[in-house]
């Protein structure tokens, strides 16, 4: 989800409501205590030099049962971000605190912020011998390939 369709969605909700993964809703009174642009550079395992840029959003359950925050309230520092912090228009990602902090991506059904799973993926399949994309068999079982085996020859 972009920084757009996140503001977009806050004009036309009267109470804000995140949803993880499992269904469970974050706590009513939680806060947005950051709101950041992280940028990564990196390299793959194919020796492939990368760059990623997204913007994230902290939310905290905080004990603070007083001042939950409203639609119109976000907005305002949504906007005030993208005027300090230079934000385009950028994919979001959201931490949250779980036994860790846990990163999710963002979607919206209409009602609430869905925090989506995120996953880590190899980035030079070309090099480590992989197919681009894991034929459904696989996937269907969830079953994972060392991009960087011992004989793969990309790291």
């Amino acid at each position: 989800m972009k920084l757009s369709q996140v503001k977009h969605a806050l004009q036309g909700i009267r109470t804000i409501g995140f949803k993880l993964p499992d269904g469970t809703l974050v706590p009513a009174h939680f806060h947005v205590t950051e709101i950041g642009k992280v940028n990564k550079h990196f390299i793959d395992c194919g020796g492939n030099i990368r760059k990623e840029e997204v913007i994230n959003f902290q939310l905290w359950n905080a004990n603070d049962y007083n001042h939950r925050l409203h639609p119109e309230k976000l907005l305002k520092i949504v906007n005030l971000s993208e005027q300090k912090l230079g934000l385009a228009d950028l994919d979001i990602e959201v931490e949250y605190q779980g036994q860790t902090i846990q990163k999710f991506g963002l979607d919206f059904d209409g009602t609430e912020f869905m925090l989506t799973p995120l996953h880590t993926d190899c980035l030079a399949k070309e090099n480590c011998g992989l197919p681009a994309k894991k034929p459904e068999a696989i996937a269907a079982k969830k079953e994972s390939v060392a991009c960087c085996g011992s004989d793969s020859g990309c790291c």
